[in-house]
């Protein structure tokens, strides 16, 4: 017989999570961001135009959380198509 005296702790950590933000500019059009925000980040139409109108008077927005490998492929998404269509869009990727 063999005796175990001692317990084996399990620690779980989750991964970090990243916030992807939008951020104003002049030359991108509204309603393109409306479009990419529900195409890429899979918000409704409401929840686009609304977070749209936050990045046109605010400044910017947080547009999705995600961990990290996501939000970089949901970053790079946005951006590729915003040049491809012309269009200076800035998006960051941060620490949540």
């Amino acid at each position: 017989d063999v005796v175990i005296d001692e317990k084996i702790e399990q620690k779980i950590t989750f991964p970090n999570t990243y916030h992807v933000i939008l951020l104003n500019d002049d030359t991108t059009p509204i309603e393109w961001v409306v479009e990419i925000l529900a195409s890429v980040f899979k918000h409704s139409n409401i929840s686009a135009e609304s977070l749209t109108l936050e990045i046109h008077n605010e400044g910017s927005a947080v547009v999705g959380t995600y961990q990290y490998e996501i939000a970089e492929q949901k970053a790079l998404e946005c951006t590729v198509s915003a040049r491809q269509n012309g269009y200076p869009l800035d998006v960051q990727v941060k620490p949540a």
